[in-house]
């Protein structure tokens, strides 16, 4: 797996596959007009390839999560002032999160995505400084921890696949894998 995310690491036990944690490089600053979508769907096909290039005989699994909001792409905020400021902007909106996820095995590279729409309910700052002091979701986009306490901060949630607001779509990956000849179980 090319990602460092313990999120992830964890979805994919779910599925009892033997893997290997392997953090690609890149920059993830994103383009110039660049969308949440096509940023996700980047990065992850970037982290598979970077991966895959020193292990051409691996079957590479590459995953990324943006958030958008009207228009405004939201990543892991790293700080609390940030995380505070991404909470104010989403609260009362919704924020779709796009999440990628791209399969690679030699020259053979499959992609999914798969959008998660969260209705944010309308918060104060008050409301919101506690949740990020009791959550800590410095390392999740846009803030947004849906697997903890940051469920709390919903209205609904909208998406295909309920593991993907987490990081990394299983019903998406189970697809592909089945399409690279790794059925499961």
């Amino acid at each position: 797996m090319a990602s460092g995310s313990a999120y992830r690491a964890a979805l994919l036990r779910r599925l009892n596959l033997e893997f290997e944690i392997i953090t690609a490089d890149i920059d993830e600053r994103p383009g110039r007009g660049e969308t949440g979508r096509a940023l996700a769907q980047r990065l992850a096909a970037a982290k598979a390839l970077a991966v895959s290039d020193g292990r051409p005989d691996a079957l590479v699994i590459g995953s990324d999560q943006v958030a958008e909001c009207e228009g405004r792409l939201l990543g892991k905020p790293g700080c609390r002032e940030k995380a505070v400021d991404q909470l104010m902007f989403t609260s009362g909106k919704k924020v779709v999160f796009h999440t990628a996820m791209a399969l690679c095995h030699g020259d053979n590279l499959r992609q999914a995505l798969v959008p998660t729409t969260v209705s944010m309910r309308s918060l104060d700052k008050a409301q919101i400084e506690r949740y990020v002091d009791a959550d800590h979701p410095l390392d999740c986009a846009g803030a947004f921890k849906s697997e903890a306490l940051g469920i709390s901060l919903t209205e609904g949630i909208s998406s295909d696949d309920p593991t993907a607001l987490i990081g990394l779509p299983l019903i998406q990956l189970v697809a592909l894998l089945n399409e690279f000849g790794w059925p499961l179980p």
